[in-house]
């Protein structure tokens, strides 16, 4: 998105070439509070506006727009989106703004709720203007640290991955996941592309050069996006000069997209979460989205809980016309958790893909390199770190 109102409180110099639009993914499961405590099973859906704002003023984000069915509560925000479950939240931020300062108060609002965390997983992509971001998110060993402060005693302990081609560094995938107990099934899709159609891209000008798009409504239809998936209700917003952002719901089903549309640092998300995987086939729904961008690259993560029967067709690699996959790593998580990452060059006909590599960190916070789709590295002595941290 064009808007950034992270950069207004000074918090850290925006990038004097664009705005970053790679967001930072924040996912926080809670279990159940006792049922004296809330017989209604409302849970984190009984926090007041004012107590959603508190979490997020400390992110350097705020609320433009809002959505709800009985499942959960949708928020389109000045940078991405909010999704708030009863016993569960989702925070995705781009720009410059500080997720991970938003944990002490969700945790202390969960707590006033009597609502025990379950998991945590956090994610994102390599960042566009990796200097311009600040503390904590000033490289991903800060971030783990900061995620292990808080998560690192849960019965798992932190464990973090920096997946992807050791010689495509643009194209790394950094998740952190912790978790006390295996998670219900669940699969999330979150979809990252770059280098957009500058036609496609135009669309989410307010001022096109055709005069076409000046709403997010007409953004919304005009670009296909009301297609992908038509069952959504979407609450869209479209930002000044340029730049957009929606939010669909369907049931306890969510997708959210977000448009950085300036050549030179183009990108757009599309995130799809808690949807039932028979209803919606794998290739089909990535095809849907690159139409509507065309991208130069994009990757794509898929995190599946519930195991591979579960997840039908979403448990395998895509395969997308006119895009070779450079890189493909199955990656187990804790709690019978995977992760399948995909990262796609668009290219010529006949192109071979190359052997995919993965990266790591070991146990003294170094970055290595595994050669191999299916090696993980993940981040070991977590529990040591950990008591050494608490005898200090």
């Amino acid at each position: 998105m064009s808007m950034s109102l992270a950069d207004s409180w000074g918090s850290a110099p925006a990038s004097p070439i664009g705005f970053e639009g790679y967001e930072k993914r924040l996912e926080i499961t809670l279990s159940d509070a006792p049922v004296f405590v809330d017989p209604c099973g409302r849970g984190l859906r009984a926090l007041s506006r004012e107590q959603i704002d508190s979490f997020l003023d400390l992110a350097k984000c705020t609320i433009v727009s809002h959505l709800s069915n009985k499942h959960f509560d949708s928020y389109v925000l000045s940078e991405s989106s909010l999704f708030v479950y009863p016993h569960k939240v989702v925070l995705k931020t781009c720009g410059t703004t500080k997720l991970l300062l938003s944990i002490p108060r969700i945790l202390e609002l969960a707590a006033e709720l009597s609502l025990p965390v379950l998991s945590v997983k956090y994610s994102r992509g390599m960042f566009i203007f990796p200097g311009a971001q600040p503390s904590p998110h000033r490289s991903f060993l800060e971030e783990v640290s900061v995620l292990n402060s808080f998560f690192g005693g849960l019965k798992s302990g932190g464990n973090a991955y920096v997946i992807g081609d050791a010689f495509k560094p643009k194209k790394k995938w950094h998740v952190y996941y912790a978790t006390e107990e295996p998670e219900q099934p669940m699969v999330t899709l979150e979809m990252c592309m770059t280098g957009l159609d500058a036609k496609k891209a135009e669309v989410f000008f307010k001022d096109s050069t055709d005069g076409s798009c000046s709403s997010a409504k007409e953004m919304t239809m005009f670009s296909g996006i009301s297609e992908i998936i038509p069952e959504m209700e979407i609450c869209d917003f479209e930002f000044d000069p340029c730049g957009y952002s929606m939010n669909g719901i369907y049931g306890p089903a969510v997708s959210t997209i977000h448009v950085t549309p300036e050549e030179g640092f183009s990108y757009a998300s599309y995130e799809a979460m808690n949807f039932n995987p028979s209803s919606l086939v794998y290739d089909d729904l990535i095809k849907k989205v690159l139409a509507c961008f065309c991208p130069s690259d994009f990757s794509v993560a898929v995190t599946i809980f519930g195991g591979h029967g579960f997840a039908k067709s979403w448990a395998k690699g895509a395969e997308v016309d006119s895009y070779m996959c450079d890189d493909l790593v199955e990656q187990e998580l804790p709690g019978g958790g995977v992760l399948m990452y995909q990262s796609f060059t668009a290219v010529t006909p006949g192109a071979v893909s190359p052997r995919s590599t993965l990266d790591g960190w070991n146990s003294d916070g170094a970055e290595m390199v595994a050669k191999s789709k299916e090696m993980s590295v993940c981040w070991e002595g977590e529990k040591a770190a950990k008591k050494k941290d608490a005898d200090a």
